[in-house]
């Protein structure tokens, strides 16, 4: 288990330098892998990664230029990662923390509701 982990924050580190030198510099968002899950026969890996400063169309067109650059970040990670097999990468969006600025902003929404029904006592009977 203690591999897998290794493994996974190896190739989390190394795509995310790829990503930082050969794909985030064109672009105006940014780009940041979340998550690797390696299977346990290093043949294939889910790669997770956010993508912020867009809208969604946005989102999804540097998601699509992600897969479609899939061998060429594949090769340049086998140039700096010695494992037996290089996983076969899928790149997957991450919106987890889209979802938790969501969940924060409805629970902000609702301090402000409490608060302001607080301050005002000319309200109670």
């Amino acid at each position: 288990m203690k591999r897998m982990v290794r493994v996974n924050e190896l190739l989390k580190r190394e795509l995310g330098e790829v990503f930082e030198k050969d794909i985030c510099p064109g672009l105006s968002c940014l780009v940041t892998v979340t998550a690797i899950n390696t299977s346990p026969d290093l043949h294939h890996a889910i790669v997770y990664v956010s993508i912020y400063g867009c809208d969604d169309d946005e989102r999804q067109r540097v998601l699509c230029l992600i897969k479609s650059k899939r061998t060429e970040l594949q090769r340049k990670v086998a140039r700096h990662v010695r494992l037996k097999y290089t996983p076969v990468l899928r790149f997957e969006l991450d919106d987890k923390f889209d979802q938790a600025d969501r969940v924060y902003a409805i629970l902000d929404s609702l301090n402000i509701n409490d608060d302001d029904d607080e301050a005002d006592p000319s309200d109670v009977p």
